[in-house]
């Protein structure tokens, strides 16, 4: 599979550890929203899309996220120790929406986001510079 586009919405605030938006094409045929350019302490990365982990309430059965102390829908308190935990005790706050299966794809795909948030960093310097709309991707479909 060819990554044939990567599209990069840059944040208003550079000095935030998040830096951008991305939405990846693969073969002109499969899109991918939400990736995140991150500046952690090692240095830039992309973070695949996730989504917050919940469970349910055991008094009403009201949906909260697990990070959660009390129910969003009738106050009761929550256990403290729910939730799956990951390799180091911490319990797991999300769960990936989409990922690469080996290390060779994660790598193919950050080094063309990471060329992408690089070449869009270059196009924001410039005058008159209009951000990448990444939600705006044509359709074979359109509506009658």
């Amino acid at each position: 599979m060819e990554i044939t586009e990567a599209r990069i919405k840059l944040m208003k605030h550079p000095g935030d550890r998040l830096k951008a938006f991305c939405s990846i094409t693969f073969d002109n045929a499969f899109v991918i929203r939400d990736l995140k350019i991150i500046e952690g302490s090692k240095g830039i990365f992309v973070a695949m899309p996730s989504r917050k982990i919940t469970d349910h309430c055991i008094k009403c059965g009201g949906k909260n996220s697990v990070q959660s102390k009390f129910c969003c829908e009738c106050g009761a308190k929550l256990d403290s120790n729910r939730g799956e935990k990951n390799i180091n005790g911490r319990v797991k706050l999300y769960a990936d929406i989409a990922h690469p299966i080996n290390s060779q794809t994660r790598d193919r795909i950050q080094q063309k986001v990471l060329q992408s948030y690089k070449e869009e960093l270059e196009r924001s310097k410039q005058p008159g510079y209009k951000p990448t709309d990444i939600e705006d991707h044509p359709s074979e479909f359109q509506e009658i």
